[in-house]
């Protein structure tokens, strides 16, 4: 089963490598749908990570849907009394990281603003089975990871409302890391189902690839796990450059005082090396050899202040957008408009060859 695993995996990283080198070629080829759940600010790990590559896609000229998942956090959280101001504050992180569109190739959107995307939900569970939602790892993680002991129907339901947040608009790519491919095999498993029951003679949905990460995990500031919000060890995009330093200041490192770039066996160390040098644009290894023997201190230092460069102007510009809500709102109700209309035609389609049409 193991090798069975490994080898699917190894599949979908050669296809994901191809689409990567096709994709500055044929970028009208090409239609990606991601997004955020709207449970607070965004951090610098989904700076160099996500976003960094939602601008990297946009610049491409690749058509581009982000969904901001407001549904998905009524699956495992009892507060919706921020959803809204969380809303604004992704589409803020977004606008001041780059996100433009005004370019005309990306679309912001809450899922909840678009009533014909949640209506792609019904058919679509019809063509899963209950065990298949039971048995899906990405959802018993969540579970775990949010403490459950009441579990909501949504929960499990929510992979199938994430094929219709993906299928909506067509999406053929979705950029994910490895932990997300049980998701996004199931939206291929839908699609393919769609297709073969309703549509056999022309197909209505693709079926999504991957678009595996290539960017590197941000640990936390405690060195030891994945930067999260939830487990408070993150420096968020729009902290202050004294909250940075602060932040920082605290990051636990090791004893050893020669610095070195060893990621497997000096992680804290090698974690504070890797966010100088996605600030600087300089090698790990180049990072580690300047500081030498002068230590953490010296280490903190230099990445202190290469992130609050790098994040300078991030900063001044969402500073900005913040004076201008009405702007903000602008941007959500013209992605929602366009999502609309693409979703518009697609149940059109969808209804066709159910035989639905009245």
């Amino acid at each position: 089963m193991e090798e069975m695993v490994a080898a699917t995996f190894e599949a979908t990283l050669e296809r994901s490598k191809k689409i990567e080198e096709d994709l500055p070629v044929h970028p009208e080829l090409y239609r990606v749908l991601t997004g955020d759940r709207p449970t607070g600010r965004l951090h610098i790990g989904h700076l160099f990570g996500s976003i960094g590559n939602r601008v990297k896609l946009q610049n491409l000229g690749v058509t581009t849907y982000i969904v901001i998942a407001d549904y998905q956090v009524l699956t495992d959280r009892d507060t919706f009394s921020s959803i809204s101001e969380n809303i604004k504050g992704l589409t803020l992180d977004y606008l001041s990281a780059g996100i433009d569109p005004s370019k005309g190739k990306t679309f912001i959107f809450p899922h909840s603003h678009v009533p014909e995307l949640n209506q792609l939900l019904l058919p679509f569970l019809t063509l899963v089975t209950n065990a298949e939602l039971n048995r899906n790892p990405t959802v018993k993680e969540e579970i775990a990871a949010a403490g459950l002991k009441r579990i909501n129907a949504g929960m499990y339901t929510y992979p199938v409302h994430q094929a219709a947040d993906i299928l909506f608009c067509k999406g053929n790519v979705v950029p994910v890391g490895k932990d997300q491919l049980p998701h996004l095999e199931l939206t291929r498993l839908i699609a393919r189902r769609f297709n073969e029951r309703f549509a056999a003679n022309k197909a209505v949905f693709p079926e999504p690839q991957a678009l595996l990460s290539k960017s590197p995990m941000i640990l936390g500031l405690d060195g030891s796990q994945k930067m999260s919000k939830s487990r408070n060890n993150a420096i968020m995009m729009s902290a202050t450059e004294d909250e940075t330093a602060a932040l920082i200041k605290k990051a636990k490192t090791d004893s050893e005082r020669v610095i070195t770039f060893d990621p497997v066996n000096r992680p804290e160390v090698s974690n504070l090396i890797m966010l100088i040098s996605l600030s600087t644009g300089k090698e790990p290894e180049a990072i580690a050899a300047e500081i030498g023997d002068a230590g953490s201190g010296k280490l903190k230092s230099l990445v202190t202040d290469s992130l609050n460069g790098y994040l300078r102007p991030i900063r001044a510009k969402r500073a900005e957008l913040e004076k201008n809500p009405d702007y903000i709102r602008q941007v959500l109700l013209s992605g929602v408009e366009s999502a609309r209309a693409e979703a518009t035609k697609t149940l059109d389609e969808v209804r066709t060859v159910m035989n639905m049409k009245i």
